[in-house]
């Protein structure tokens, strides 16, 4: 049997992950696919830097954390999103692919829309942090 943890173990956990993060990310919205692991070399292009709010997720609750505040930007650059990266400083701490609709699976970013073009606004629709199941 695997573990099991109570949701306040995992509202803690899932809340421990934007403490780490700080107070003052980035989300880069770039072209391609995401490299193998945060610890990589970005890959693609830049088509929008995001500052995040300071308090950028809510509090987690049924298992999971969403965004929280506006996540929009104009972007600087041409080209299809294909990946995200949400850094403090240089550091990569979560990466995924975007994708554009109404609604996403857990590791998704969704956008307005993936086709991107320079001084468009960008914005992003739905991020979530989703724990284990109970």
């Amino acid at each position: 049997m695997a573990f099991q943890f109570s949701n306040a173990v995992e509202h803690a956990s899932l809340d421990a992950r934007e403490t780490a993060i700080g107070t003052a990310p980035t989300l880069e919205i770039r072209t391609g696919n995401a490299p193998a692991n945060c610890a990589a070399v970005d890959s693609g292009s830049v088509l929008a830097t995001i500052q995040l709010p300071s308090d950028w997720m809510a509090a987690a609750s049924a298992r999971s954390k969403v965004k929280a505040g506006t996540w929009s930007v104009a972007a600087s650059a041409t080209g299809t999103a294909g990946h995200f990266r949400i850094k403090s400083g240089a550091a990569c701490h979560i990466q995924g692919p975007c994708t554009m609709g109404t609604s996403a699976v857990d590791g998704e970013l969704v956008l307005v829309n993936t086709s991107i073009a320079e001084t468009q606004i960008v914005t992003v629709t739905q991020f979530t942090l989703t724990g284990e199941a109970a």
